[in-house]
């Protein structure tokens, strides 16, 4: 993800959001490593089993080396980095072929990390506006992408009660990440839920209505937020010749009206919600909403090089499964009963401060997400590829 960039690319500001790529490319080699060739329960330091660098773990071990020091320390040579990759990836696999039939739970947890970074190394290159990978998927120019916005319906439920997360005598076998245990019941009043995020053309509109500058549509910790970036628009805009056009890692290009909005925070997208008279959906109300009546498209494994335009299925949610994340209105906090899994620094640590998205986006690989899967960041995030589906303030008025 990384390969394509010279040496001057690869110095990267010590931002709060990104990791230096020799550390995170690290990170990546050493999780692999510890979780699947040092780790036991007896030795759950991986302490007899010592790396294939004997400095591994003072490096890369990410709960115990904190963020703001990673661009102080010593890393090896990026060719040193990129032979300890290729190296454990070897162990790995040795591993894998040994290990008894159905006992892989450990080598999922390190693929499905990498997958995660994976998106995290494209949102790095999106934030510091440094070119995609080679070949990487044409942009999309056709009229779908930048005509009108097609209208949307709300989908109404009739709420109820339903299990929420993953029941454990039902989840066939499938690696379960410890914020996902287990199934529990919640009761839904009514709601209507759109049948497609919100558009760049409709965020557009609140920008026009001085959105950005009316505190009555932004909660106290949205506005202070506003504030301090002095935010006039989504991150990514620009104004040229009275028209909105968006960045695309190193590339500007025209606003794609249709494509959901995308780069904005938890706090813009609640910002919106107040001033078209909606509100985000519950996580609940939205595991609920795509695990019943989720549409046929999505947008995963980087097939596009974006979000695709905004469609309305018949019937169903459009691309509630891919295209961009989905802010919720949820704090990201532990399930009934919860209790941490090995890598316990996976969830437990973020509980409180952080929010919930859902769905997955067109970084995201299939094989991650389903409805009931938890992503989290804070909700003043704007670098990640997310946007935001909103529901009816009263289910009985839907649109």
């Amino acid at each position: 993800m990384y390969a394509h960039l010279n040496v001057e690319q690869r110095v990267f500001p010590p931002l709060s959001i990104v990791n230096l790529p020799d550390w995170e490319l690290g990170h990546i080699g050493w999780f692999q490593e510890f979780w699947c060739r040092r780790y036991t329960a007896d030795d759950p330091r991986g302490r007899q089993v010592p790396s294939r660098l004997s400095a591994a773990d003072a490096w890369w071990d990410s709960a115990r080396v904190p963020h703001a020091t990673r661009w102080q320390l010593a890393l090896p040579t990026w060719d040193a980095i990129h032979a300890y990759l290729a190296a454990t990836l070897d162990d790995t696999l040795a591993a894998l072929a040994s290990a008894r039939d159905g006992d892989t739970y450990f080598f999922e947890l390190a693929l499905y990390h990498e997958d995660m970074h994976v998106e995290a190394l494209l949102m790095t290159l999106q934030t510091l506006a440094l070119p995609p990978p080679p070949r990487w998927p044409q942009a999309q120019t056709s009229a779908a992408t930048s005509g009108p916005t097609p209208a949307a319906a709300d989908i109404a439920f009739a709420g109820g009660t339903f299990v929420q997360g993953t029941q454990q005598a039902d989840d066939a076998g499938r690696f379960v990440f410890d914020n996902e245990k287990w199934g529990h019941e919640v009761t839904l009043a009514p709601f209507a839920i759109a049948q497609r995020c919100v558009t760049n053309d409709e965020f557009a509109a609140f920008v026009a209505d001085g959105g950005y500058r009316r505190r009555e549509f932004w909660s106290p910790a949205g506005w202070r937020w506003r504030e301090a970036r002095q935010m006039e628009h989504p991150a990514y805009w620009r104004r040229v010749d009275g028209g909105w056009q968006q960045q695309r890692f190193a590339r500007w290009s025209t606003l794609a009206g249709a494509q959901p909005a995308m780069h904005v925070s938890a706090f813009e997208a609640e910002a919106w919600c107040a001033w078209a008279g909606r509100r985000l959906p519950t996580e609940a109300e939205w595991e609920f909403a795509a695990s019943r009546a989720a549409g046929a498209a999505s947008n995963l494994d980087l097939r596009r090089s974006g979000p695709a335009a905004s469609a309305v299925p018949e019937p169903g949610l459009a691309h509630a499964i891919g295209n961009v994340w989905e802010w919720t209105a949820s704090a990201f906090g532990p399930y009934p009963g919860f209790a941490p899994d090995p890598y316990a620094e996976y969830s437990a640590p973020w509980f409180g401060d952080h929010r919930v998205l859902r769905g997955g986006s067109f970084a995201t690989r299939s094989r991650l997400v389903h409805p009931r899967f938890r992503n989290f960041y804070r909700p003043e995030r704007n670098d990640v590829f997310v946007g935001f589906r909103s529901c009816a303030l009263d289910a009985t008025s839907s649109r």
